[in-house]
């Protein structure tokens, strides 16, 4: 029996050339979002996510946006097929934009221009670099963070799961405290390939210009909660909001902290709304106690509207 339900939306990393492309051949709903931000953002999308090509997709200033439409469309194609009201919203880094769509603080045209605007700003910054780190002995993050910092900036940019968080900062403090890390007895120390060192002080000037942005923008208090990746909490108010998605951008992703405040408040059940199945990895990590459902083409969502609507009745 579903007690509460919670969508989940992914960030970066989450894209591929043909997301959404049967999504938009076969329903009305999902079209009307590409078309829209195709119109917006006045550039094409569509294309991009459906024709790519992969290293045009690849770059932040479009990997974000075609990730957002991708997801709402997806999003906006499940509320046509079912109603089903979730207790909270949450999104990975870029997806948090998508969980405040659904929760109603931003419409679809300023969701579409925050992002677009989120990415410039981030696209922007050079430097710096990432790594996953996966099953790290318990305490050893925290020692690594403080060996590494006697060479330059580390910081944790998310804590993934349980076995999973990636470090931020100075490419020689990064590589530092991988060498901590392995010789603690860490599984495996993977260098990101990304533009900069993202969710860290490298973003700090991006998040600057960002709050100046978005103190001009039409936001409204969430109808659903959204639980946020600065502090892993629920949050309503317009305000809070328009304070945290500039910090968002330079903080660190506590994504496990918030799968783990759902579940704390009677989440049993994700439905993960946008390319890809990495959220639901994580959430078999973070709780394996829980259902996550997969949203990410046709197929996709029929088996779960399918099952959802079986679930339900024997409620």
């Amino acid at each position: 029996m579903v007690k509460k339900i919670a969508f989940i939306f992914p960030g970066q990393g989450a894209q591929v050339v043909g997301m959404g492309k049967d999504l938009y051949e076969n329903f009305e709903s999902a079209k009307k979002v590409f078309n829209t931000a195709d119109k917006v953002l006045g550039k094409s999308i569509t294309k991009l996510c459906f024709e790519g090509p992969d290293e045009d997709l690849k770059q932040t200033v479009n990997t974000q946006p075609a990730i957002v439409t991708m997801s709402i469309a997806a999003l906006e194609t499940f509320k046509s097929l079912i109603d089903i009201k979730p207790s909270f919203t949450a999104g990975h880094s870029l997806g948090e934009y998508c969980a405040m769509y659904c929760s109603g603080v931003m419409d679809l045209e300023t969701t579409f221009k925050a992002i677009q605007k989120r990415a410039d700003l981030m696209s922007q910054v050079k430097g710096g670099t990432m790594a996953a780190v996966i099953s790290a002995p318990a305490g050893s993050i925290e020692k690594a963070l403080k060996e590494a910092s006697s060479v330059g900036y580390v910081d944790v940019a998310n804590y993934n799961s349980p076995v999973q968080v990636v470090l931020t900062g100075d490419e020689k403090a990064v590589a530092k405290a991988g060498e901590v890390l392995t010789e603690a007895g860490a599984k495996r120390f993977v260098p990101l390939a990304v533009s900069g060192a993202f969710h860290s002080k490298f973003l700090e000037n991006a998040s600057s210009e960002f709050a100046s942005y978005i103190a001009n923008e039409d936001l409204s208090s969430a109808s659903i909660p959204v639980i946020t990746n600065v502090d892993a909490s629920a949050t309503i108010s317009s305000e809070d909001f328009r304070n945290k998605m500039p910090r968002q951008i330079c903080s660190s992703v506590h994504w496990t902290q918030t799968i783990e405040n759902m579940v704390q408040n009677g989440v049993d059940t994700f439905i993960e709304i946008g390319p890809g199945k990495v959220l639901a990895g994580l959430n078999k990590k973070i709780n394996a106690e829980v259902k996550t459902y997969n949203i990410f083409d046709k197929e996709s969502l029929e088996k779960t509207v399918a099952e959802l609507k079986s679930e339900l009745c024997e409620v």
